[in-house]
């Protein structure tokens, strides 16, 4: 195959889709997305087929438990997606929406409409379901996406591709509205990240290597997060009780996620308080502490810190504990070694809660609440294709609203400048 030539085909094609999907409308989208859970539940035999041989050659490849776990589609995940593709469905249309329409001393109204961003690259790892997350997200919000899944995965998403097709042609979208390279040679990821005349966005799932890679070589802006280092800080004026909660929660919830707490600063007042109690917690969890001298004073069990355990990304049931002397001393640790993913403070002072929500630097940033919450679904946006802790265009999980962007749009009456 001539990866050049078969990637500025299926760039050329999806320009042409996504210039007919911007003018679609939600009926006609969310049409599409019925049609293809329809396609989906029809195909679940092919789809079992399908997936079958990659868990083979998964296998024959040496690939781990939790590896084959990620690649594995079951059919209560071919029932996540199928609901998932419903929710989608009913999310607001986000698409043609005008706001902001005010009046100007010369007479025309000056607003900001909502548009698709036109043709978005998703680059992602084992998991199949992430095409259908992929492609519902894109479709609904306007824009024709070029799926690239990982080379483990390539005969299970050939086959969601075909649902996905099923769908658009019962529905008379264009099949390039949705397409999946079909290679698993890596220089298709070079020309897709490449092709700034094709495609608008590229957002990639997956490790830290690929998400660096991508942010390196890209010719195309990139939506993206590359650590998740998300700080618990709890203050000397917190309840106890609600700290122990969220600390908890924050590490223990699930550990190979991106908002699950990796530091848990504690003021030093409340330190010899809270944290034997916290401790007794994160042992019957089998989470590892690793803390500071001052921490390790109070918990003498701790393994000490390291200054690579304060950047550190465990996504595993390891925790760096810090004491610090107080909000000042947090907000520093935070802008010294976070992330801007996720980060907490539990207090009762309403004006420490104000500061740290003002002076955090992070995507989200969170009072009372389990870091946790930073997610699309739970934010109220139905979805999301991933966080972004970028400024430009989209901050925070990316829902649909993130997967457009706004031009001006100006009505007159014949009005001409003076």
């Amino acid at each position: 195959m001539d990866i050049v030539s078969y990637m500025q085909d299926l760039g050329r094609r999806a320009r042409g889709a996504g210039r007919e999907l911007a003018r679609a409308g939600t009926d006609r989208k969310n049409a599409a997305l019925a049609a293809i859970a329809e396609a989906l539940d029809r195909g679940r035999a092919e789809l079992a087929a399908a997936n079958a041989k990659d868990l083979a050659a998964a296998r024959a490849a040496g690939l781990d438990a939790a590896q084959l776990d990620r690649l594995t589609l079951t059919p209560a995940r071919i029932d996540a997606m199928i609901e998932g593709l419903r929710q989608v469905a009913a999310l607001a249309d986000p698409v043609g929406e005008i706001t902001d329409l005010q009046y100007r001393p010369s007479g025309i109204q000056v607003g900001r409409m909502r548009v698709p961003l036109g043709v978005i690259g998703i680059i992602y790892e084992s998991r199949p379901n992430v095409t259908v997350d992929a492609a519902s997200l894109c479709l609904k919000a306007g824009n024709a996406c070029i799926l690239r899944g990982g080379s483990e995965s390539i005969h299970s998403n050939s086959a969601i591709a075909a649902c996905i097709r099923d769908g658009l042609a019962a529905t008379g979208l264009p099949a390039a509205a949705v397409q999946v390279v079909a290679t698993t040679d890596r220089a298709a990821v070079g020309e897709l990240i490449a092709m700034p005349e094709y495609v608008d966005v590229i957002v990639p799932r997956g490790g830290k290597s690929l998400i660096e890679r991508i942010s390196a070589e890209a010719r195309v802006p990139v939506i993206k997060h590359l650590d998740g280092v998300c700080h618990v800080y709890i203050d000397d004026r917190a309840d106890l009780d609600k700290a122990f909660a969220v600390a908890v929660n924050a590490k223990t919830h699930r550990y190979g996620v991106c908002n699950a707490m990796e530091t848990l600063l504690v003021a030093e007042p409340v330190a010899a308080v809270i944290l034997p109690r916290l401790a007794t917690a994160y042992r019957e969890h089998g989470v590892e502490l690793r803390g500071c001298e001052r921490a390790r004073a109070i918990l003498p069990e701790c393994r000490p810190a390291t200054e690579a355990d304060w950047y550190a990304e465990y996504l595993a049931p390891v925790l760096a504990v810090r004491v610090v002397d107080g909000i000042d001393a947090a907000i520093e640790h935070i802008a010294t070694y976070g992330s801007q993913h996720t980060d907490a403070i539990v207090t009762e002072d309403y004006s420490r809660a104000r500061r740290f929500v003002r002076e955090v630097d992070s995507s989200s940033v969170m009072v009372n609440a389990s870091t946790r919450f930073a997610d699309g679904f739970e934010y109220g946006l139905g979805a999301e294709i991933g966080i972004s802790t970028d400024k430009l265009h989209a901050r925070g999980p990316v829902g649909l609203e993130g997967l457009t962007s706004q031009k001006f749009v100006v009505l007159g009456d014949g009005h001409v400048r003076a």
